[in-house]
């Protein structure tokens, strides 16, 4: 039986004394897919919910968290995105162990005793999208360039989901010592290294770093230093074709856009914030959306 098409919308909710807060703190926050993606998700699923961009450095932050932390009852929660998803891990009252083990968070809301809460998605999303798309993570030998608040997050995920080994390139020495502790505390098991050089034996070669989203930006690395049979991955959604799948899809590799990650996050977001979906796939209703 085939699958029921998505909702047609038909226009968003009125804001109104219960409609809830939502939004995105970061800076720059024009990028973001979110602001626009999340009324329709919110209009679809019958949640009462308006999504806001908040733009805005480190300052906002601390004006955000004082504000969830009761003084705004409506506020339901939020994201954060770039520069402020390692910072604010430390202001936060819990953190699961994935953000934990992560070094970052992405979602943050109040629990029912008013402490903040906060988890990461980021990771999640992008390992669920690489199996939604046929790709086996469980045992797979993966290179992850770049370890900052989205790489960390990503090099969690992928212990947690049992990658059988993991080789990390990240430019800032500090920072991958720390995440390499991190991992190597949480995840025992997996075989974590980090590396100067591309990998021989790789299943897929991440790209968890910036470069990309502007046109004139280097690549993370060359696509056509691998072998042919190594699945070439991205994080960033906009642009869909980087530079760097670009190169590779030219060359006859197989490629994985940043999208698959959004279009599997924006389910995990739903359940942090105890949003009922209603039955509606969301994966394929995101996918619907331009």
């Amino acid at each position: 039986m085939a699958s029921p098409e998505p909702p047609v919308f038909t226009g968003l909710f009125s804001i109104n004394g219960a409609t809830r807060l939502y939004g995105t703190i970061g800076d720059p926050i024009r990028q973001l897919r979110l602001t626009a993606l999340m009324p329709q998700v919110f209009a679809a699923v019958g949640a009462n919910a308006v999504w806001l961009p908040f733009e805005g450095g480190p300052p906002l932050l601390q004006l955000m968290l004082d504000a969830l932390r009761g003084r705004m009852r409506n506020l339901g929660g939020f994201t954060v995105t770039i520069p402020h998803k390692t910072a604010i891990l430390p202001m936060l009252d819990r953190v699961s162990p994935r953000a934990q083990a992560s070094g970052s968070v992405n979602m943050v809301k109040r629990d029912a005793s008013g402490a903040l809460v906060g988890d990461i998605g980021d990771g999640l999303g992008f390992v669920r999208g690489l199996e939604a798309m046929g790709h086996r993570v469980r045992g797979a030998s993966v290179w992850l360039v770049g370890l900052g608040g989205v790489g960390g997050a990503i090099a969690a995920a992928l212990c947690e989901a049992g990658v059988g080994r993991l080789l990390v390139s990240e430019l800032d020495d500090a920072r991958a010592d720390a995440a390499l502790a991190r991992l190597s505390r949480f995840y025992p098991d997996v075989p974590v290294a980090s590396t100067d050089t591309p990998p021989n034996g790789i299943h897929y070669a991440i790209n968890a770093t910036p470069l990309g989203l502007r046109p004139d930006d280097p690549l993370p690395f060359d696509p056509m230093i691998l072998t042919p049979d190594v699945l070439v991955t991205e994080v960033i959604m906009s642009p869909a074709e980087t530079p760097l799948l670009q190169r590779a899809r030219t060359h006859g590799r197989r490629v994985h856009h940043g999208r698959h990650t959004l279009d599997h996050q924006v389910p995990i977001l739903l359940d942090w914030f105890g949003i009922d979906a209603n039955g509606i796939d969301i994966v394929r209703l995101v996918r619907s959306i331009p």
